[in-house]
């Protein structure tokens, strides 16, 4: 009875042990809003380094390929940081001022309407073993792989107040990416690109959870994201009072 007993014990830790190394550690979010942050800084830092622009702006990651190794990382190319914590990359070439002939940029304030191709990734940065980084990438908005044709004032960069009265939300933030708008206040935008033209992306923006939504109450329900667009404004312009 008692080598019975002995082997059943043994058969339970061993069944225990095995259990504890097939367990995947996953991520619990931090009660701490500034472990929050630091997870965000160092993710992005981590992001920036291991992603590069092709020859039309559009983000790739590094591979194992040869072909890239002469591009240079996203945080090799001049990237500015805000007080925010957003970051904002401006593509040489890609300007208004950098075309045949050089084009006058329209600039962009909170009363801009825009026109743009973009690609709008959220991401939630993690922290699983020890290991700091951006999650799979979700897409908030793709109109360069999605239609290809630009759309106009994006939700997430512009609602107007008939969406806000309807909803019931009277606070743009319910909505409005805020680190974008103030990324985007860095850039022109071209004043009247056809739709049918190639797209030519102008740069990045990178904006951390706390200059998004952090975690209050959102539309889209992403609390704790952080968001990464790349784009080009084909059109900038003063938005008509119908339009507001």
């Amino acid at each position: 009875m008692k080598k019975i007993f002995l082997y059943i014990l043994a058969g339970s830790l061993c069944f225990a042990a095995c259990k504890k190394d097939d367990e995947v550690e996953t991520f619990v979010e931090p009660e701490d809003i500034n472990v929050r942050n630091s997870y965000d800084e160092q993710a992005i830092q981590k992001f920036m380094d291991n992603n590069y622009l092709d020859t039309q702006g559009n983000i790739k990651a590094f591979t194992s390929d040869a072909a890239d190794d002469n591009e240079k990382k996203l945080s090799e190319l001049n990237p500015q940081k805000l007080p925010s914590g957003v970051i904002y990359i401006k593509r040489t070439g890609a300007q208004p001022e950098d075309t045949t002939p050089p084009s006058t940029g329209v600039a962009i304030e909170d009363s801009t309407q825009i026109r743009t191709m973009m690609r709008a990734n959220y991401y939630l940065a993690t922290d699983v073993d020890g290991n700091v980084s951006l999650g799979n990438a979700g897409v908030l908005l793709n109109t360069i792989d999605g239609n290809g044709s630009p759309t106009t004032d994006p939700m997430f960069y512009y609602v107007k107040k008939s969406v806000k009265t309807s909803v019931g939300q009277s606070d743009s933030n319910y909505y409005e990416i805020k680190g974008l708008k103030e990324g985007l206040k860095y850039f022109t935008g071209f004043e009247n690109l056809l739709n049918e033209s190639s797209y030519n992306l102008q740069g990045v923006i990178i904006v951390p959870s706390k200059a998004a939504f952090a975690r209050n109450a959102n539309y889209y329900n992403l609390q704790n994201a952080s968001f990464v667009f790349s784009f080009q404004i084909y059109g900038a312009k003063h938005r008509p009072s119908a339009q507001q």
